[in-house]
């Protein structure tokens, strides 16, 4: 049953009496806010209305989960600090003597947002709120860009993802109870200790592949194992997995023996313990374990309007259209233009912004050590190239790009290439002539190109410096560490980073008018409280005619 914070003051609490938190601070000014920053009533829905013991109330729980990713603290510590620490008194409103609860508590809230939907929860008041007090338009400009969130599980080498990959279907399938464990042979018995390791001479190169052998003749039983049970969801997860595993990490030879296969996979699985996690690159040099996480700013405000988690593996391009589409479905504002790096700046992306009206502003990267397509003459009209050195080509065949659409690909004649004086510059080694592939959407890269050289673009694009340091305050306050495991509980973590961030942003934009914060927190609360008086809904009856009825609801 939802349990309510009680209006009634005490004399205990640290705003009757002196302390020694400074006003100016977050704790300090949150406190000034802290009993209409979050209400009890807009997180009824996920609580028995009329059965049950009173819960801890789900403000103070949002609060003191606000104040713990601020703080970049695990549950044990937040509770700590709740019970002793003035400042979390202070910012929260709680009496010296709070007794505070059980760490579990915390895990227990969190099951309830994803539960019910509410992980956004936090994150989209205080852009509500920066609406409501007037600070953000209905028409905006937006900075986005990723860092990386590394992961927290371990990240495991071929032999050992194997072995927990067995573990885990075997678990799945119950045979760690003793009653299903006498059913196993002693060969497969072993996967089931959770620090088994075989002993051999692992720098023994015989000895590594002979033992990868039976590993892998070990998974294939267990998986003809995991046939009995497939309508076990857990089973077929786990299934799948050690056979993702195989086929990622395992090949085979000549002779039928089983080898760790070159090269990595695209979405190679590098953790059992997270398997959302991936390898991920933000350069040629810097690798990481985990995710990426996608931020989208307002350069105005330097209010943060949406944060997503995506794969560690995945270019950022990607992530683009679902960024700005959150921020306008979330809070029915008009993106105008998107400002982003290169990895933004996709044939396709423009095309699409093109078409929704969006001004993407975004630097085509250029190819270094060789001459690059921005370097040729591409006239589209007349279906012809022309490189640096003035020889010109309108030879073309079609070829089909990733997406397997078909594009055009101009060929060189190599007479002209082998004599150029920049052949080596231009076409490189080991081939005589050069080609350019056109892209689908080449007439949007020709536009950007053309544009990038343009003063006006260097100005715009100079701003794309701000998102870069609210990247940097949010990795201050633990972004860059995974918390939890899943991708949905990292973008839990993420969000609520972010909506102490600009918590934080609303308290410097008021410059001290907390009677405006207040209004409009107010003001928030009363229009989603509001009864609304729904349309009327047409039914058709059995006899063929309509029936009006009408409805009301309340939101909360």
């Amino acid at each position: 049953m939802l349990g309510k914070r009680s209006a009634q003051r005490s004399l205990f609490e640290p705003l009757m009496l002196p302390h020694r938190v400074p006003e100016g601070s977050f704790y300090g000014r949150m406190g000034k806010v802290s009993d209409v920053l979050f209400r009890d009533e807009e997180l009824a829905e996920m609580y028995c209305p009329d059965n049950g013991r009173p819960s801890l109330p789900p403000s103070l729980m949002s609060g003191v989960m606000l104040l713990q990713f601020y703080d970049n603290v695990g549950d044990e510590e937040a509770v700590q600090r709740l019970q002793f620490d003035l400042r979390w008194k202070v910012a929260l409103g709680l009496p010296l003597d709070f007794a505070g609860f059980d760490p579990s508590s915390m895990t227990i809230f969190r099951d309830r947002l994803r539960q019910f939907g509410k992980e956004r929860y936090a994150f989209d008041r205080m852009v509500e709120v920066g609406r409501e007090a007037g600070l953000l338009p209905p028409k905006v400009q937006v900075l986005i860009d990723s860092t990386h969130m590394l992961g927290a599980g371990a990240t495991e080498g071929t032999y050992t993802l194997v072995r927990h990959g067995i573990r885990k279907l075997l678990r799945a399938m119950g045979y760690h109870l003793p009653q299903h464990r006498k059913k196993l042979g002693s060969k497969l018995e072993c996967y089931l200790e959770s620090g088994y390791k075989p002993k051999l001479d692992w720098s023994d190169p015989s000895a590594r592949k002979e033992h990868l052998q039976e590993l892998v003749a070990d998974a294939h039983s267990v998986l003809e194992l995991a046939l009995e049970h497939t309508e076990d969801e857990e089973v077929r997860g786990s299934g799948w997995m050690l056979s993702k595993i195989l086929g990622d990490d395992i090949s085979f030879d000549e002779k039928g023996q089983a080898e760790i296969g070159q090269g990595v996979a695209e979405d190679r699985i590098v953790s059992v313990t997270d398997p959302t996690m991936r390898h991920g690159h933000k350069s040629s040099s810097q690798r990481f374990d985990g995710d990426k996480s996608h931020v989208v700013e307002e350069p105005l405000t330097e209010m943060l309007l949406n944060v997503m988690v995506g794969p560690g593996n995945e270019h950022d391009g990607k992530k683009l259209s679902p960024a700005i589409d959150g921020v306008e479905q979330h809070y029915s504002m008009k993106v105008d233009r998107a400002t982003g790096d290169g990895a933004y700046g996709t044939g396709d992306n423009r095309a699409e912004f093109d078409e929704r009206g969006i001004d993407l502003i975004s630097p085509l990267a250029e190819s270094y050590g060789r001459l690059g397509k921005s370097h040729f003459q591409i006239d589209l009209e007349n279906q012809e190239v022309t490189c640096p050195e003035g020889c010109t080509t309108s030879k073309w065949s079609w070829v089909k790009d990733q997406k397997k659409r078909k594009v055009r690909r101009f060929q060189f004649p190599e007479l002209a290439c082998l004599n150029c004086p920049r052949h080596k510059e231009c076409v490189g080694e080991r081939k005589k002539s050069r080609t350019v592939m056109l892209h689908y959407h080449e007439s949007h890269l020709i536009a950007a190109r053309q544009r990038q050289k343009t003063e006006e673009f260097q100005v715009v694009y100079h701003i794309r410096a701000k998102v870069e340091r609210k990247i940097a305050e949010m990795v201050n306050h633990g972004m860059r560490q995974a918390r939890y495991i899943g991708r949905v509980k990292k973008e839990l973590q993420a969000l609520w980073t972010g909506a102490a961030v600009n918590l934080k942003r609303l308290f410097k934009l008021i410059q001290g008018d907390f009677c405006r914060l207040r209004g409009a927190l107010d003001s928030l609360f009363a229009r989603k409280s509001r009864p609304m008086r729904l349309p009327a809904v047409s039914l058709l009856t059995r006899s063929g005619q309509t029936m009006p009825f009408f409805r009301r609801a309340r939101l909360i």
